[in-house]
């Protein structure tokens, strides 16, 4: 969009404030600024979060509003030392996600983003390959209800105990999408079951090290209100796992699919402008936390050669929405480029980002806090 970014005065003009409240703001986090491109000694200003503080400013501050703007993409509702978006980057634990896709292993990544000392959780000894019925999103909630279903409550269990479960439940979806437990690192297990190389399993990697976490988002909420009541840290996963399957969350691959389909019959160009026309927003493209672009998306579109029409579709998404391709995206083109299975997408999303979800689990869990939210009534008065 071409008010994206806005100029200190501008910001200044539409929230009332002096240029040192502005300032303020900035260093608080609550706006974010980057260079001007054309004078690098001015600053532009994120129009969304400056949209936000106006919604904000206009709704007061009572109770009500603040929690309902919280759950919306509002003001940070839980504490969390696990991962920050800041500064258009993603960082878990303070590390740049991006950098670390460039060599770690997602094993790597759940070590950091758990804190974990002891890298043998992950140890797996070879087991009967099974073949199990349905496609690989069933499998992986028919494995993870079954976990459910047996284990114990995490409540009162510690660290070390919910490492190696954390690792086994990692292992379980691995086996889940691909069809057979193997050994060895997760990225290669997955990769020997795609039928894939060296070189494009090193792709694979890469893409699950950059979805491990993306702080609380909303699979990740319901992970944290599930392991908030004790339960299970298989049946927290369940939840992130039911959540992730909505066509807004982890299912956006099959709509970005169907979305090159039509490009394919009708032009990528008139396959965008019909969306627009709908009002409708074209899947894969923009990333609210990132507005100069999904720096996820970036480090892994830079890492292969997308196929030609996603080439083509990037560059019509972008030029009619004014917003960069994002980590969706960049799965779903990742999956058409290794000839994966269509629901490879989905894979690769739940197998990287159960990392986080097992770090929020066991953060929430230590926290002793019970997630408990009210409602705000707005049905018939009583009696009526």
């Amino acid at each position: 969009m071409a008010d994206a970014w806005l100029d200190g005065s501008a910001v200044s003009a539409r929230l009332g404030v002096k240029p040192q409240t502005l300032y303020a703001y900035v260093s608080r986090g609550r706006i974010e600024a980057r260079p001007d491109p054309a004078d690098p000694r001015k600053s532009l200003y994120s129009a969304d979060d400056v949209a936000r503080l106006l919604e904000r400013k206009s709704q007061g501050r009572k109770p009500a509003d603040v929690a309902r703007g919280a759950i919306a993409w509002g003001e940070p509702v839980l504490a969390s030392a696990i991962t920050d978006v800041a500064g258009g980057r993603l960082y878990y634990r303070g590390v740049d996600a991006a950098s670390l896709a460039e060599t770690e292993t997602l094993e790597a990544v759940a070590l950091r983003l758990w804190a974990c000392d002891d890298p043998g959780v992950f140890a797996r000894e070879p087991g009967p390959r099974v073949r199990m019925r349905g496609s690989g999103p069933a499998r992986a909630f028919a494995a993870m209800a079954a976990r459910a279903g047996r284990e114990p409550p995490a409540l009162g269990r510690g660290p070390a105990a919910l490492w190696r479960e954390g690792a086994a439940l990692m292992g379980d979806l691995v086996g889940a999408f691909g069809e057979g437990v193997e050994p060895g690192p997760l990225h290669l297990a997955l990769a020997r079951a795609w039928g894939l190389g060296e070189a494009q399993a090193d792709l694979v990697r890469r893409a699950l090290v950059l979805v491990a976490d993306h702080e609380l988002n909303a699979s990740t909420f319901a992970v944290r209100v599930a392991a908030s009541t004790g339960a299970s840290l298989s049946a927290a996963v369940l939840a992130g796992l039911a959540a992730l399957s909505g066509p807004r969350h982890g299912g956006v691959a099959a709509r970005i699919a169907a979305l090159v389909e039509e490009a394919g019959r009708d032009g990528p160009e008139a396959a965008v402008k019909a969306y627009i026309a709908r009002g409708d927003a074209p899947p894969g493209f923009g990333q609210r936390p990132y507005p100069a672009g999904d720096p996820r998306a970036k480090a892994l579109l830079s890492a292969f050669r997308p196929p030609k029409a996603f080439t083509l579709l990037k560059l019509a998404g972008e030029a009619y929405t004014g917003q960069p391709a994002n980590i969706d995206f960049a799965l779903a083109a990742l999956t058409r480029a290794l000839g994966l299975p269509p629901d490879a997408a989905f894979a690769l999303f739940a197998v990287g980002r159960s990392t986080g979800w097992i770090a929020h689990a066991i953060e929430q869990l230590e926290s002793g806090a019970l997630i408990r939210p009210r409602a705000r009534y707005v049905g018939p008065p009583p009696g009526a």
